[in-house]
């Protein structure tokens, strides 16, 4: 636990920099004529905050590169981009308020929607009523995107293109398995991909044995796991994010609680998780809706899977996953959707959105009627030797499957 504190130590310190150089940045005088302005309500500082450093990392690579080719192409009128950066510090309410802000104060062009499922549902509201094309780089939940809008737009396929490839790996691999446990954060995203593990284990013929909750900001899930490790399940699966993973993962330790299976989504796609769980990470299986293992070659302006992958590198000295990627591909599509209207007029570029039906790096673009990208096959891995091992899809297949946990 103390490399995990320092770790977290690490992550308080770095959000307080990036919050600065957000503030500063939205400060910095621009031409209105020759600046498109998005909007990036993000939790630099809170519990989410892991998850908000990676995604700014993703749009300012994006920004730092559509700037170096000259800027977005606007029917032959070259365009510089700067994104305006907002904490809400980990609080949905805030998100909402901070779109609001954003679009009445700060006069962006387009946005970015609010971290998790959450908060860019409640945030949408805002946008959808001042008609801005809003992508959202981490919120996969069905339940964003059937409130039928019509400028909101997301990079992460349904949660059910996660469970449903994970679930048969299983069947596959370890067909004893039948006994199944799942502990879920009660946050939107957290809580519907749970639901959607437990849908495809009963229908691939496993017992749920064990479904609970825990509230946000948990510190103690002893008594859970008591329950849970009395019930002698065969695979484990567990939701949150980093921080609640890292520590579901201590005190399953602590309880030497053990099981042919054990998986965890979303913080295993991290390597921040797997520094800090260290040994305890070996062999926990996830998904995610990316990885640099894939190989893409794109339209847009990073033009392949491994030329993102190294500018990424060159710049933060670090691989980037699936959270750094999505947030990344959010602004290239914005700039394709954008160089196709030819315009920046919002309804223009949501229509260009709508029928957008492009490689990129991150892979084929999309998005289905309600918004949500359907185009992609997202992985599943397994950490093995201290990193994410791909097992599915068989394109990009790294390693087999290992049961047991250490």
């Amino acid at each position: 636990m103390d490399r995990t504190r320092r770790n977290l130590a690490a992550t308080v310190a770095s959000a307080a920099c990036l919050v600065a150089a957000g503030l500063l940045a939205s400060a910095a005088p621009a031409a209105a004529d020759d600046v498109i302005r998005f909007g990036a309500p993000l939790p630099l500082t809170g519990p989410l905050a892991p998850e908000a450093i990676k995604q700014k990392q993703g749009y300012d690579l994006w920004a730092e590169e559509a700037n170096k080719a000259g800027g977005i192409d606007v029917g032959g009128k070259r365009y510089k981009v700067e994104i305006v950066y907002t904490d809400y510090q980990s609080n949905t309410p805030r998100s909402v308020q901070a779109t609001e802000q954003m679009i009445t104060q700060n006069k962006v062009n387009f946005l970015f929607g609010a971290f998790g499922s959450g908060a860019a549902k409640a945030a949408s509201s805002v946008s959808e009523k001042y008609r801005i094309p809003t992508i959202a780089a981490a919120a996969s939940s069905a339940q964003v995107y059937d409130q039928g809008y019509k400028f909101l737009f997301g990079t992460f396929t349904p949660n059910d293109t996660l469970t449903t490839p994970l679930t048969k790996l299983v069947r596959e691999k370890a067909p004893d398995v039948k006994k199944v446990a799942i502990l879920a954060r009660n946050d939107l995203f957290p809580l519907a991909i749970a639901q959607e593990l437990e849908k495809s284990a009963k229908a691939n013929g496993m017992e749920v044995v064990y479904f609970e909750k825990y509230a946000i900001n948990t510190l103690d899930h002893s008594a859970a796991l008591s329950q849970m490790k009395a019930l002698a399940p065969q695979w484990i699966f567990v939701t949150g994010y980093i921080n609640d993973l890292l520590l579901v993962r201590k005190q399953m330790v602590d309880q030497q609680m053990k099981a042919p299976v054990v998986s965890m989504i979303a913080g295993p796609a991290y390597q921040e998780f797997i520094d800090a769980a260290g040994q305890s990470a070996e062999n926990i299986s996830s998904a995610a809706w990316w990885h640099p293992a894939v190989r893409y070659e794109g339209k847009d302006v990073f033009k392949s899977t491994v030329n993102y992958v190294k500018l990424f590198r060159d710049k933060y000295k670090a691989t980037p996953d699936y959270a750094q990627a999505s947030a990344s591909a959010a602004g290239a599509i914005f700039q394709l959707a954008i160089e196709k209207a030819g315009s920046i007029d919002p309804q223009k570029v949501r229509d260009a959105l709508a029928s957008l039906d492009v490689m990129t790096f991150y892979g084929p673009v999309k998005f289905g009627p309600t918004g949500q990208i359907v185009s992609l096959e997202p992985p599943v891995f397994q950490i093995q030797g201290a990193k994410p091992v791909v097992l599915l899809p068989a394109a990009i297949k790294q390693g087999e499957f290992r049961l047991g946990v250490q």
